[in-house]
């Protein structure tokens, strides 16, 4: 899917001008005459029934999804065209490794370790079996709790370093739940043959894994292991639950965290991982944490030790012997999400590297694939957003002039991030072998949280990027008040300096309003400029936004993408904000831009207008296998691509004007039921 946690699509504001000539640009677009392939749409389609479908019925009719994927479109292109990209990088590197100094040498080594796919057949299961035994090693349940709390080991209750919401600018323990093998809660509590034949397969998974790297009793000890997340799986929050700010910011000492949940040896736990004593940790879920800790005591030893031995080998699965990796596959892809084929080696090859070396890479990636061009152009996008945003919350009749005051400082402190961190992760610690796949992958885990650990408890890093560079995507993240953009976004359809300013204003800058309005959406309003969680809006703002809010889950609480699965109104509120702030703002740029620049000409036959929605809709141009959309909409704070269309343009009154959307189309909603946010 296009955007993550903390991430939002945006609209795009009057920059365009500068960027594109104010009409076409002398270059040719990307796609089609002005930004968009005209082949995509199904004309017998009406606008008004289905707006998806219009801009992307004929694109969905002849495309397939490739038999590795779990969706198609253009996030997979660029994603695709990336992997390409990167691709080249590494397997130079991995041929000569001289090429980027000692950088390069790791990337190269890593990358040649992955593909040496003979050799880890010859080493099979050796180089797992001293992780194991390290478990097996463990006499009392105080070793098992170290290990929950060691990198590459799984737990019933995640340990990290986080900016307190109290005060961002410093680091904190932090907990938050875990523990599960399956994707979520839902997958083990939610009735129905389905979910049945799900927790049949994971069984039968479970099993497979253990006789495969030689663990007696394997069926038995999946019962119990089962059972056990079963029980871990009933005291997890819901994942509506877990995006209220309020409810996750319960501040304890070590001694108040202690009395939650004395079966846990904290103090042992948290030394154990080189943090010390901290004053302070911040507990995501306190209700799981002592859930947690209740099973900890209740469960054997045996049982814990068999559960972190699976879970060692599920989560590192891909390093080990084809077996392994083909068991990994057929679970969760092929019997979760419905994917036929598993993706070449060299693709997921990429992805590993991207995630153990990501900025080592990035930095080659960034110097090849991001002129300093990109990244002025949509510095001015950005700029013209933040001005019209400005001008949304001054016409914004429901805020108060307090909130309206707040907003504004906020809106003026935006941090905005484009392609790439300005200063690099140094990697050099980091030890990497050609023979030793497996533990290349165990000393990243390790890297990485040494990492944190030599952060904390110094001030935040706030240069510190959460994606790399050649990501197709983008985030919002609130405890900085920072949009990042990586440079693998940056291009078309989102963006493109040689299309029509309409396509770009629908595109690339409803993203990056998208991204914006996060900061002020129902997360967003519970941090301030600085990143402090603080409710910075009065009790009649809230009640005014909170009506919008509610209207606006109500419609998506009635979606249902996948026969009885609906989208959920709360869980995906943020992000349908996003996205229908981000549109109404990136709609008023354009007409902004209009007004400077005069009506532009129809092109195509469409008018300026209708560009800018078609952009917007081929934006979002998105095919999903139904396993994976199932998994999506139990776990995924982002509602499907098609209702990210049909479900925000029947909002905007501009979309029914542009295509005489009237009464009787599907889409139509009469005018006092529109919701409109900014």
């Amino acid at each position: 899917m296009k955007l993550k946690t903390l991430i939002f699509a945006g609209v795009a504001l009057a920059a365009i001008a500068a960027m594109s000539g104010g009409a076409l640009a002398a270059g040719k677009a990307a796609f089609g005459t002005w930004g968009y392939d005209a082949t995509s749409m199904d004309a017998s389609v009406k606008p008004g029934d289905d707006f998806f479908k219009y801009v992307n019925g004929g694109w969905d009719k002849r495309t397939e999804i490739a038999p590795d994927r779990t969706s198609a479109g253009v996030d997979v292109v660029l994603t695709d065209q990336a992997e390409r990209d990167v691709r080249r990088i590494v397997e130079d590197l991995a041929k000569d490794p001289t090429k980027a100094g000692p950088g390069g040498r790791r990337v190269g080594d890593f990358y040649a370790a992955w593909m040496d796919e003979k050799g880890i057949e010859a080493r099979g299961t050796a180089s797992l079996k001293p992780y194991l035994a390290k478990i097996a090693a463990a006499k009392t349940k105080t070793d098992v709790a170290k290990l929950f709390a060691a990198p590459g080991f799984e737990s019933p209750v995640n340990v990290g370093i986080n900016p307190d919401l109290d005060n961002p600018n410093v680091y904190v323990v932090g907990l938050d739940q875990a523990g599960l093998g399956m994707p979520n809660r839902d997958y083990y509590l939610r009735e129905g043959a389905k979910y049945d034949a799900f927790r049949k397969a994971y069984r039968d998974y479970v099993i497979k894994l253990q006789t495969l790297a030689g663990i007696k009793n394997a069926a038995a000890k999946a019962d119990a292991i089962i059972a056990l997340e079963h029980k871990i799986a009933e005291a997890h929050w819901k994942p509506e639950e877990t995006r209220d700010v309020d409810k996750i910011n319960n501040p304890m000492t070590v001694a108040k965290l202690t009395a939650t949940a004395p079966q846990f040896p904290w103090s042992a736990m948290f030394a154990s991982t080189g943090l010390g004593a901290p004053k302070k940790v911040l507990v995501s879920e306190p209700s799981e944490v002592k859930a947690a800790g209740e099973l900890f005591a209740s469960t054997p030893l045996a049982v814990w030790k068999d559960y972190l031995a699976y879970h060692f080998i599920r989560t590192h699965a891909a390093y080990l012997p084809h077996a392994f990796d083909q068991a990994n596959f057929d679970f969760f892809s092929h019997t979760l999400r419905d994917v036929p084929v598993q993706r070449e080696r060299w693709k997921r090859g990429v992805q590993i590297i991207n995630r153990g070396l990501g900025e080592e890479v990035g930095r080659i990636y960034v110097a090849e694939h991001f002129p300093p061009e990109a990244e002025r152009q949509t510095g001015e996008l950005i700029a013209n957003l933040t001005a019209a945003y400005g001008e949304r919350f001054q016409k914004a009749a429901w805020m108060d002039e307090a909130t309206r005051k707040a907003a504004l400082v906020k809106l003026g402190t935006f941090d905005p991030r484009l392609g790439h961190p300005k200063k690099w992760i140094d990697y050099s610690s980091l030890q990497i072998s050609r023979t030793d796949l497996l533990g290349d992958a165990v000393r990243s885990e390790q890297f990485e949280w040494k990492l944190e650990l030599s952060r904390y408890p110094k001030p935040v890093d706030k240069g510190l990027w959460e994606m790399v560079p050649q990501e197709v995507n983008a985030y919002y993240n609130p405890l900085a008040n920072q949009i990042t953009f990586p440079a693998a976004i940056l291009q078309p359809p989102y963006f493109d300096p040689n299309a029509d300013p309409a396509a770009n204003y629908g595109g690339e800058g409803a993203v990056i309003g998208h991204e914006m309005g996060h900061g002020f959406d129902d997360e967003g309003r519970h941090f301030d400029e600085t990143g402090k969680v603080r409710d910075w809006w009065t009790a009649d703002a809230a009640k005014a936004f909170g009506a919008r809010t509610g209207a606006l889950g109500a419609q998506f609480d009635g979606y249902e993408p996948v026969a009885g699965v609906h989208i959920n109104g709360k869980l995906t509120m943020g992000e349908n904000l996003g996205d229908l702030g981000g549109i109404e703002a990136a709609y008023a740029a354009w007409r902004r831009y209009v007004v400077q620049h005069g009506e532009p000409p129809v092109i195509d036959g469409f008018t300026g207008d209708q560009r800018f929605f078609i952009a917007y809709a081929q934006s979002w141009q998105d095919k999903v296998r139904e396993g994976a959309l199932r998994q999506q909409l139990l776990t995924n704070p982002h509602s499907p691509a098609e209702y990210r269309v049909n479900g925000i343009v029947r909002n905007v009154d501009a979309w029914y004007a542009a295509f005489n959307v009237k009464p009787g189309d599907k889409l139509y909603l009469p005018p006092e039921q529109r919701v409109h946010v900014w």
